[in-house]
């Protein structure tokens, strides 16, 4: 004979889990749509000027992607060897790559011309990133060198070399000052550089891991640093102190970015994993997981996509969907709780009165079935209707009672449970179906409910007294006040949908004036040597 299944009702309880507001933010990104590449994402970066498009560093080719689109809208493929670490200035117009073999390019991001080729670097560039003021691009090789470049004459400023006795693979830029940043090198060892000064180097920390990637809270008091399974975060202010270190992954940290304006750190490891940190208490607010090792991260402005770039060559868009609608409120429930905790002991008794272990019965353990799943495995459904309509369930637990309601309209017995029933009994269950289905977590199934009961009056002749009579006005009241309830919450979703547009409508125009106003900057030309560099295509 085959197991009987017990009704499920668990389905209708509230879940026992504790739901913070990140989790329910962080939940709202939608599923992720993939592209594929032939190697490795280097590096992933938003522009600053336009959220919707992002710049992957892959193999001898720098794509930026159409966020919305998932297209390509430029191809910067101006290289003989692999590209590394693609990143747009702050005002999104120009961008700056380091390639294998040692140069540095500057293109135009609307024009996909090179306008800068910087040479000097010996081995092959792997991070490039804009001073504060625009005006100068730090690059960071495995010669084990670090270099100031002006933007406008093409010329190397400062050049740090043996800074490290390993490969230079990180770096950052302070978001402020012009003349502070740091580098991050395979030596494990962290450099903080200062070029007023005549000794460059103002402090030498130790990460105690190669150093994989490194970036500055917007407000550059405090860098953060992601080396072997740490993520370690140093304040500038008190002499690059040590506050804090993150052991969340247990593999290698590649890659680290803000999020939600600087109050939400991301980091990516080998280990598949993406980790959000809250920034003031460096705590684990939610982790997302990716199908294979992530090695670039990049997240949009006001958190309206993230993108990563995993070893194999696939990329993950995750888009920020608007869920205003579903709720977020979900608590604990204890009597559920309870109950598993009475089945736990249950099944697993105390024994101390004996020196042995405990005794294994022979025999599949079977719990007591409830009443009306006793008369659920005969086929009894006006019985099994009866056992849960009484007051211990109505009042107390009306999930059971829900719950096997649905399973009669599973089973399509709910119509034959409702025939040649007593008149007390048909009342109870009405006045149960407009007791509760105006509750979300029951509104499907009980309206189902309310429809078989039409059914069963329109093909049934019934003996109508007052008070079965009333119970049928009273459903049919509570169901024109659910209608008139949604009708003025949809008259309300409109009219603010009409306000907040309008207010948008406003802003647009405004930002629109002042960037009527502003005055327009000289279009950098293309150098001598940018001009003049040329692919050559074995």
């Amino acid at each position: 004979m085959s197991h009987f299944q017990a009704t499920n009702v668990r389905r209708f309880q509230q879940k026992a889990q504790v739901v913070t507001p990140d989790t329910t933010y962080w939940d709202r990104l939608g599923k992720p749509e993939l592209l594929k590449e032939h190697s490795t994402i280097d590096y992933v970066d938003f522009s600053p000027s336009d959220p919707d498009n992002f710049v992957l560093t892959c193999s001898v080719r720098v794509q930026i992607y159409n966020l919305v689109t998932k297209l390509v809208v430029k191809n910067l493929s101006r290289f003989q060897k692999t590209a590394y670490g693609a990143s747009f200035r702050q005002d999104g117009r120009l961008l700056a790559a380091g390639d294998e073999e040692g140069h540095v390019k500057l293109f135009d991001t609307t024009s996909r011309n090179i306008l800068r080729l910087f040479k000097g670097h010996t081995a092959p560039v792997h991070r490039t990133f804009f001073t504060a003021d625009k005006l100068q691009l730090a690059s960071f090789a495995d010669d084990k060198s670090v270099r100031l470049w002006d933007v406008a004459n093409e010329k190397v400023v400062k050049t740090y070399d043996d800074v490290h006795t390993d490969y230079i693979r990180a770096g950052a830029m302070h978001p402020q000052a012009s003349h502070l940043f740091v580098s991050g090198g395979y030596d494990g060892k962290i450099n903080v550089y200062d070029t007023r000064t005549e000794d460059a180097i103002t402090s030498t920390l130790d990460h105690g891991s190669p150093v994989e990637s490194m970036l500055f809270l917007p407000n550059g008091s405090i860098f953060i640093t992601a080396g072997g399974t740490q993520v370690r975060v140093w304040d500038m202010i008190s002499g690059c102190r040590l506050l804090t270190t993150m052991s969340q992954h247990h593999k290698t940290v590649t890659c680290l970015r803000l999020g939600s304006d600087g109050k939400r750190l991301f980091s990516g490891g080998l280990d598949r994993h993406v980790k959000i940190y809250d920034v003031s208490t460096y705590k684990t607010v939610h982790t997302i997981t990716y199908p294979n090792a992530v090695v670039s991260l990049g997240v949009a402005a006001k958190d309206q996509a993230v993108v990563v770039g995993m070893v194999d060559g696939l990329v993950s868009i995750r888009r920020m969907v608007d869920d205003s609608s579903k709720s977020s409120q979900l608590t604990t429930n204890k009597f559920a709780q309870r109950r598993r905790q009475r089945l736990k002991q249950r099944m697993a008794p105390p024994n101390n009165t004996e020196p042995v272990d405990h005794v294994v019965r022979h025999g599949r353990h079977r719990l007591a079935q409830r009443v009306f799943d006793k008369h659920l495995r005969q086929f009894n459904y006006i019985e099994a209707l009866d056992a849960v309509l009484i007051p211990l369930y109505i009042d107390q637990q009306p999930e059971m009672v829900v719950a096997l309601i649905n399973e009669l309209l599973h089973r399509k017995g709910l119509q034959r449970a409702l025939v040649n029933r007593s008149e007390e009994s048909t009342i109870r269950f009405i006045k149960f179906l407009s007791m509760h289905i105006g509750e979300v977590r029951f509104m499907r199934v009980l309206l189902n409910a309310a429809s078989n009961v039409l059914d069963v009056f329109e093909k049934t002749t019934f003996g109508y007294s007052n008070n079965l009579f009333n119970a049928l006005v009273e459903l049919r009241r509570v169901m024109k006040a659910e209608i008139r309830l949604t009708t003025d919450l949809l008259q309300l979703k409109g009219a603010l949908e009409m306000i907040i547009g309008g207010a948008l409508d406003n802003n647009e125009a405004t930002e629109t004036k002042i960037s009527y106003v502003q005055s327009k900057t000289t279009k950098m030309l293309p150098s001598k040597a940018a001009a003049n560099y040329v692919v050559i295509v074995d």
